[in-house]
């Protein structure tokens, strides 16, 4: 897997390039905090966890236990209570159903569409968060099944959209202005109905 440079923190990079697990956490935080901040939380559980971050680690982990490493200071997600059980339930579904393996998610998807199945079926992760994944794979990660870029919407589309289009600072600015210009216009559009 290339070198990943979502975050800023090189250590935290390092991680989500190396561990697939992990980069499904971080795109399981992606939400209600900053994306560079979500990216940064499974470097910061792994480090909790002693340095050992695999599903299976997880999974086995008793959730109250893994409620508090969450919240330890400076806490993983801002609601660390309700992560730490999405994070729990990732881990137990890719034992279950991915010998927990991670990266199985993806490595043999035959197409865009298979791709996207597997991603949207894990815990957490909804329609619009399955299609940023995927575009995270295959534009960042070569994972290319055909169709894949159709499977993402527009997230797929080049740009500066989601996560998956960051690759240093200057990108980070650009999909942060486009995802506030968004905002806006919604909340413009809001007001105006």
């Amino acid at each position: 897997m290339p070198t990943l440079t979502l975050t800023g923190d090189a250590p935290a990079d390092a991680l989500l390039s190396d561990n697939a697990f992990a980069l499904l956490i971080g795109m399981l935080l992606d939400q209600q905090i900053a994306m560079e901040v979500a990216f940064v939380g499974p470097l910061r559980l792994a480090e909790r966890l002693g340095g050992e971050l695999t599903p299976a680690a997880v999974a086995a982990a008793d959730p109250e236990q893994l409620e508090a490493l969450f919240r330890e200071k400076p806490a993983i997600h801002r609601y660390p209570g309700s992560m730490a059980k999405r994070v729990h339930a990732l881990a137990t579904h890719l034992v279950e159903y991915h010998d927990g393996d991670a990266a199985a998610v993806w490595e043999d998807a035959a197409t865009g569409d298979e791709l996207y199945r597997r991603v949207a079926a894990l815990p957490g992760y909804g329609d619009q968060k399955a299609r940023i994944f995927v575009a995270l794979l295959g534009k960042q990660c070569g994972v290319t099944p055909d169709g894949w870029r159709e499977a993402a919407g527009d997230y797929g589309q080049d740009g500066y959209r989601s996560i998956a289009d960051v690759t240093d600072p200057q990108t980070l600015a650009e999909v942060r202005a486009y995802k506030q210009a968004r905002k806006a216009a919604a909340k413009a559009a809001a007001s105006d109905g």
